[in-house]
């Protein structure tokens, strides 16, 4: 699938530095949150964001423009879903929530849409709840920082190919440096703690 729509799930500080990467990747951008104060919040900093720049001959007043007429909101996941070829979330690493996100993606995304999910929990584990395994990736932002430019790639067990790729270009129009990494999983047993181990491939 060729990514033209992003949706960005939490307009957090994380959040909201990542759908202002992806705006100026050149990527629609869909910003959603369940609050509407966070929302907000998240759409007047990018626009800050973007005023900062034009003030530093950073980007052209008439291009600034046309980036943020290429940023919406939504309040509601199933919404950005439906129009998102890739979705990207952001919400707090408590697993209840992040599940929740993840029933939502797997029922509402398009066919062949990227998930991917900012997370140090396990991603393996993570896509098995959806039946899209395949589709599914971890992409671990260093830091909200804008100076921070660095992106890991989580794959996990059923990770394709092409979803690698995708993340990959992704990340990399986003101004990103990119470091792929494989995840190795081993389910909990009991009194034991899931093992998450990862090693870089190329």
């Amino acid at each position: 699938m060729r990514i033209e729509t992003i949706g960005v799930i939490g307009a957090n500080a994380m959040g909201r530095e990542i759908a202002l990467a992806a705006l100026l990747g050149g990527y629609k951008v869909v910003l959603e949150d369940v609050s509407s104060e966070m929302l907000e919040k998240g759409i007047t900093h990018i626009e800050r964001r973007l005023d900062q720049r034009a003030t530093q001959h950073e980007l052209p007043e008439r291009e600034r423009e046309s980036v943020l007429a290429q940023l919406s909101a939504a309040s509601r996941v199933d919404e950005v879903c439906r129009v998102a070829d890739m979705l990207i979330e952001t919400v707090p690493d408590e697993m209840e929530v992040k599940l929740e996100i993840f029933t939502i993606f797997d029922k509402f995304a398009k066919p062949g849409a990227i998930l991917a999910s900012n997370t140090s929990l396990s991603i393996t584990e993570s896509a098995s709840i959806t039946f899209r395994a395949e589709d599914f990736k971890g992409m671990q932002f260093a830091s909200p920082d804008p100076k921070i430019t660095r992106v890991e790639l989580v794959r996990g067990a059923d990770t394709s190919d092409t979803t690698v790729a995708a993340c990959s270009e992704v990340a990399r129009r986003m101004g990103m440096e990119v470091a792929v990494v494989r995840e190795s999983y081993e389910p909990a047993v009991t009194g034991e703690v899931a093992v998450r181990a990862k090693e870089h491939f190329e």
